[in-house]
């Protein structure tokens, strides 16, 4: 084996006759009637991996939302997903690690595929740990000694510290998929050009992007953070702005609102370098207003970055060597707020920088405007993405890492 890299891949092994356990994320947008798959794109992400493992007996471990969300689901209409993309029959077992999974598993033969139930269903799977303590959960002991190799290509799941991203590499050779590979080499390459580098940050999950935000700028790795969505509501209300009561509702209904002081901390430190809206737009008379940052109403809503702040951020976009942008600014799903997402994707997609995208929402936005072909790369993960940049490390990467070390496979 010849393997320069700092984790084993698929080409340093040799698969066929073998079993793997290989850990994907198809999580995807579901409807909550039918619980049809709305969107099939992160299932054709692993494609190129399955294709090597023609010839394996391969079992998957997957995850559908979480725990008390309306999408928290099974997975038997995923393996029904890709049993349709791959064309190759793809069983699924409503079971996880029981005497029936383990069963069907040695009942295997060459070239069969098995979906287990989602893994998140497990209780344990949820809960965040050292690795090293992981791979003494059930899930690890039950299933570990059944496989030849484990196989990490959930690039968006690898920034969690779950059983099945980080146990399993310590009790089996871990190898990096088709997928995770691909993501890393392009992230490593574009983290070591030099140059001028602005984050965009939105969307609602505001624990990840505080962390994210705080590391960031404490390890210089970001000249500038521009916030938008809900994470530009909360550094402004800790800024003390009024941002409406309504917005401070949804940030209260989030969980959130214990994170004001944290923002107010980050906010007073790094203020020279993180960027705020100037204005905001609200939903007025049926009709979308754009109001100043000082004049919000007291009962408002914010639903939108505004057109001022949209025209400053763009035009500091054109200074930028590097542009990564995770989560929307705004309701893009209404039509009348999704001026701020669409407006800022195309700002730093017609940029000279090197764009970066990631995570559900945006990515779905980028699509429905016409944008992601113009950016340098798409990545199926957001927390993932803006994991990998923060310098904190990627728990699914240094896992396989961790790995190689244990296991060294001369092969093939």
């Amino acid at each position: 084996m010849d393997n320069k890299k700092d984790f084993l891949t698929l080409d340093d092994v040799k698969l066929k006759n073998k079993s793997i356990l290989i850990r994907i994320d198809v999580n995807s947008p579901i409807d909550p009637s039918t619980k049809r798959i709305l969107d099939d794109n992160r299932f054709r992400s692993h494609l190129k991996t399955f294709r090597s493992l023609n010839d394996s007996k391969t079992v998957i471990l997957a995850h559908q939302s979480r725990p008390g969300k309306k999408d928290f689901t099974k997975t038997e209409k995923h393996a029904e997903k890709l049993s349709e993309i791959l064309k190759r029959d793809v069983k699924y077992i409503d079971d996880i690690f029981g005497s029936r999974a383990k069963e069907e598993i040695r009942k295997m033969r060459n070239g069969d595929i098995l979906f287990l139930e989602n893994v998140r269903f497990y209780s344990e799977e949820t809960i965040e740990r050292d690795r090293e303590k992981q791979k003494d959960t059930f899930l690890v002991d039950e299933l570990g000694p059944l496989f030849d190799f484990y196989v990490n290509d959930a690039f968006a799941a690898s920034h969690r510290r779950h059983p099945s991203i980080v146990g399993f590499p310590l009790v089996l050779p871990g190898i990096s998929g088709k997928l995770m590979e691909k993501e890393i080499d392009i992230l490593k390459g574009a983290n070591k050009e030099e140059g001028t580098t602005y984050f965009v940050l939105g969307g609602a999950k505001v624990d990840d992007s505080l962390y994210v935000t705080q590391n960031l700028l404490k390890n210089n790795i970001a000249d500038k953070v521009f916030a938008t969505g809900i994470l530009a509501n909360i550094f402004l209300r800790a800024n003390g702005k009024e941002i409406g009561e309504k917005s401070l509702k949804v940030i209260k209904d989030l969980g959130y609102k214990d994170k004001l002081p944290e923002a107010k901390k980050i906010y007073k430190k790094y203020k020279e370098k993180i960027e705020l809206p100037k204005d905001i737009a609200i939903l007025k008379e049926n009709d979308r207003k754009d109001i100043k940052i000082d004049k919000i109403p007291k009962k408002a809503l914010i639903q939108d970055i505004g057109i001022e702040t949209i025209a400053d951020f763009s035009s500091k976009f054109n200074k930028a060597d590097k542009i990564i942008m995770n989560g929307p600014a705004g309701v893009f799903e209404k039509e009348k707020f999704r001026t701020g997402t669409d407006e800022l994707l195309r700002s730093a997609a017609e940029s000279d920088a090197f764009n970066i995208i990631g995570g559900g929402h945006i990515c779905t936005a980028a699509e429905e405007a016409g944008l992601k072909l113009s950016f340098d790369h798409v990545s199926t993960g957001g927390g993932a993405l803006m994991k990998f940049f923060s310098g904190t490390g990627l728990p699914g990467l240094e896992a396989l890492k961790e790995s190689k070390k244990r296991f060294w496979i001369k092969e093939k």
